[in-house]
């Protein structure tokens, strides 16, 4: 993990509940507004709330942190916007998945007797 990447992720959980305009998602993601906004169009990231303008828009701490899988996605592997869009839908699902399959470990332990 690099630097940025560790000052990123005290970022995150520092920001318990947080919200953050456009701009200052653009200025923790060192990305250019026109960025996050095809993120949002391609559904990557979403907008908290029904502010229909741009301008108005506010992202939680899942955002940001899409945001920067996103950014590490495209630097690291070159990805566009659609294959970022499925990337991170699919890590989403392992995400998932893995979670699932503790969960599921854990009832067998506990009915085992463990």
């Amino acid at each position: 993990m690099t630097r940025k990447d560790q000052i990123l992720t005290v970022d995150l959980e520092d920001a318990d509940g947080a919200t953050f305009t456009l701009r200052e998602i653009c200025e923790r993601g060192e990305c250019h507004a026109e960025f996050v906004i095809k993120l949002v169009s391609y559904g990557v990231i979403t907008p908290l709330g029904e502010a229909a303008e741009v301008p108005q828009w506010q992202f939680d701490v899942v955002a940001l942190d899409r945001l920067h899988k996103a950014l590490r996605l495209q630097r690291d592997l070159k990805l566009n916007l659609p294959g970022l869009a499925m990337s991170l839908e699919l890590l989403d699902e392992v995400h998932d998945m893995r979670r699932e399959v503790a969960r599921l470990n854990q009832r067998i332990r506990q009915l085992m007797g463990d």
